[in-house]
């Protein structure tokens, strides 16, 4: 068996002779930066299309390669049993009973056949529980299920915030975010709005625009409000209440109401938030495939979470700096009715430019199906790989060879036909046709054996027993003071700290008292009513009261002082040269030095947060008498840039083995996502060089070896002929004994 465990190749199978119906020793090797150009599978049912997606996902989990994937059917999240040792008792909980019934087996017994069968057929592809511990070992996989606790719970709270810069930049994009958003909205609610002609449509567009060209977050309780009241004057160049009168903007904000009161919507809020980056990796850097199981949902709330899913990717996307590497995975199962040749539902815009931009991020869209003629070719022709299957009819054939001529087209490369025409219809179950334009000709395979036990969908409570035990791991970490990272994430990243510091430059801000809830009833002297009066030069500042005040308790104002400042980290030797922004709160104290930095608290803290006014009912702690003296901030401000000379410090990770140093404010877990990236595309660079280098003598000798055969082809040929020959002369030959005996007769006479 030849070794298939390549840099950067995808194991997909063996390939197929469809003249004689045979497997051959040829090993299918799929680079998997081909995978950027994107790819899309079809076949009809029972055609092995969901045991060579599962096999592709499985080799990407290997690969490091993490993964956003919509399961629309449910049966994704058997990529999570996955079982090494291969027992009867690991796949007893899984096996279907009904199976067990039909074959008159106890479901033990049948238990421990299914985990002969797959050691059996893993043996026969050159495959083993080790490998299978490989995979489990190099991803976390998780099943997500919003609107519902069975899996991982999604809060799509965060899916109405404001995008990102890049977003807000590129105007074309924030068009289609907008759209899309008050698309897939509208959808949820039962309103099927036209972008041009829904009055509903343009007063949310307009809304989401003008609040998120602001900067600002919103989500459903605010939209409402701002529906009943808009932040437009004008649509177009007509009022608001010409276009869309205040009864009628009152039922809109009715209906989203609704949808936000009823029952079982509150699992819509709670959970994890719709965070691409998080999905795909955990938060020590670990590749994560992310499963987002929408079985559960019906077709309204599949298009709108699956619309702002796929929103939330382009956004995570145009974050991402350039590659030629793949990054990360897409996966969509049953893409029918969600990318249609005609209509053009929420999530077929986003869709469409994933298709045509997220190869330049190394972003890989995989689409499935198993009804080819319901998928806008127009939009397939950007997917560079075609995984055909058995199709079902003439008409799903026909409209292959349309997408695979397109793509052919696209890439530049020759097409035929008639042959390609010849080999869909030789198909059978498990043989696929693979056609990707950066290979010299399409490849027939049969696909490899899964590693993960495909038993079919998971029903409700399958999903719950598999997540609970995620969620108690998570529990545990969570307790735990300290969980080094596994080895096998990523290369290893040691801190190191660079403390060469040039003087700050900092402001410190003249009054900044700071609001405390107290937790106990407080005596009347604890502090007065009367707001501390300060020289007009002296600006205060209050800290928003943002928790509910305790029964029985009063509010408190204590005074601080809020110092902001940009510290300058340079290091020649290390190329470090930034510029880090902090902000420290410092109590008062009684003693000769009325204000001691090292006792400073840093905080997250800006002008912008905080108040001109203080809370109603509030009194206020007594202010040191240095405080009402401008002069004394002078000081302040000089013992803060000495403080920070002398104890702020940058933190930065490093990687020996690659020569990289993390950025300023760059968490261990983007370090070490950053260094698995740069770790692929030096791979497939040095992958890249290497075909190169070899190409010309690889061609040598593959023109050898064919040159060879045909010598032999030929030599045979000859041989052949030369013995017809010689059997033709023999059998021409007269019969040497009848001669004999003519002469024998004569001389007789």
């Amino acid at each position: 068996m030849q070794d298939f465990e390549k840099l950067g190749a995808f194991y997909l199978g063996r390939a197929y002779d469809l003249a004689t119906a045979t497997p051959r020793e040829d090993l299918v090797l799929y680079d998997s930066k081909d995978l950027v150009t994107h790819a899309v599978c079809v076949g009809m049912t029972g055609s092995g299309k969901t045991g060579l997606c599962l096999s592709l996902l499985e080799e990407a989990a290997i690969d490091g390669v993490p993964a956003i994937v919509i399961d629309p059917k449910g049966d994704l999240g058997n990529l999570l049993l996955t079982f090494p040792q291969l027992r009867g008792e690991d796949f007893l909980p899984w096996i279907n009973d009904e199976d067990a019934r039909r074959k008159g087996l106890a479901p033990a017994e049948f238990a421990r056949q299914q985990a002969e069968l797959w050691k059996k057929g893993l043996g026969d592809w050159g495959q083993d529980g080790a490998r299978i511990q490989r995979m489990r070992d190099a991803a976390d996989i998780a099943i997500y299920t919003p609107g519902s606790n069975a899996g991982l719970p999604v809060s799509i709270l965060r899916s109405f915030a404001a995008p990102g810069q890049a977003i807000l930049d590129d105007g074309e994009l924030l068009r289609e975010r907008i759209s899309t958003t008050a698309s897939s909205l509208l959808a949820l609610v039962g309103i099927e709005a036209d972008p041009m002609q829904s009055r509903e449509h343009i007063l949310i567009s307009s809304i989401l625009g003008t609040v998120w060209r602001a900067g600002k977050d919103l989500d459903l309780g605010g939209l409402i409000a701002q529906i009943q009241t808009p932040p437009v004057q004008r649509i177009g160049v007509m009022d608001v209440e010409s276009v869309f009168p205040a009864k009628d903007r009152f039922g809109l904000a009715m209906q989203i109401n609704n949808l936000l009161a009823a029952p079982g919507f509150e699992a819509w809020m709670e959970g994890e938030p719709l965070d691409i980056g998080a999905m795909l990796y955990s938060p020590v850097g670990k590749p994560r495939v992310s499963i987002f199981s929408i079985a559960h949902l019906n077709d309204a709330e599949r298009m709108f979470f699956v619309s702002l899913l796929l929103n939330q990717t382009l956004g995570w996307m145009r974050q991402q700096p350039g590659t030629t590497s793949l990054r990360a995975l897409l996966y969509m199962d049953e893409i029918f009715g969600y990318f249609p040749p005609t209509a053009n539902p929420p999530s077929k815009r986003p869709l469409l430019t994933l298709l045509k931009q997220a190869r330049a991020f190394g972003l890989g869209v995989v689409l499935a199906t198993q009804n080819p003629v319901d998928l806008d070719y127009k939009g397939l022709a950007n997917c560079g790989t075609w995984f055909i299957g058995r199709l079902q009819t003439e008409r799903d054939k026909a409209r292959v060879l349309e997408g695979l001529e397109g793509a052919a087209a696209s890439a530049s490369s020759s097409f035929d036909r008639g042959e390609m025409e010849q080999m869909l219809a030789a198909l059978g179950n498990r043989i696929f046709l693979m056609n990707n334009v950066h290979d010299d000709a399409p490849c027939v395979f049969q696909v490899r054996w899964a590693l993960s036990y495909l038993r079919g969908p998971l029903t409700r409570m399958q999903i719950k027993s598999l997540m609970d035990v995620r969620r108690a791991g998570r529990s545990a970490a969570s307790a735990a003071p300290s969980v080094p990272p596994p080895a096998s994430t990523s290369p290893a990243a040691a801190a190191a700290s660079l403390s060469s510091i040039t003087p700050a430059a900092s402001t410190v801000s003249p009054a900044a008292p700071a609001v405390e809830p107290a937790a106990a009833p407080v005596p009347a002297a604890a502090g007065s009513t009367q707001r501390p009066v300060l020289p007009p030069e002296i600006p205060q500042f209050f800290v928003p009261v943002r928790a509910a005040q305790p029964s029985g308790g009063r509010l408190i104002y204590r005074p601080m002082l809020l110092g902001h400042a940009s510290v300058y980290f340079t290091d020649t030797k290390a190329g470090v040269d930034a510029e880090q922004p902090v902000s420290h709160l410092a109590p008062f104290t009684d003693g000769a030095v009325a204000v001691n930095w090292q006792d400073a608290t840093e905080v997250n803290l800006t002008d912008a947060d905080l108040e001109r006014a203080p809370a109603e009912g509030g009194s206020f702690a007594a202010l040191p008498p240095d405080a009402s003296k401008a002069k004394s901030y002078e000081a302040w401000k000089k013992s803060y840039a000495d403080a920070l000379f002398r104890n702020q410090k940058l933190e930065l990770f490093k990687s020996p083995s690659q020569k990289l140093s993390s950025k300023p404010r760059e968490s261990e877990r983007d370090f070490r996502v950053r260094l698995q990236q740069s770790a692929r595309e030096q791979r497939d660079l040095l992958v890249e060089k290497l075909r190169q280098k070899y190409a010309p003598k690889i061609a040598t000798l593959a023109d050898r070896i064919r040159r060879a055969q045909q010598s032999v082809e030929r030599e045979s040929q000859q041989a052949s002929a030369a013995k017809l020959q010689t059997a033709i002369s023999f059998g021409a030959s007269p019969p040497a004994r009848p001669a004999q005996s003519k002469r024998k007769a004569a001389a007789a006479e």
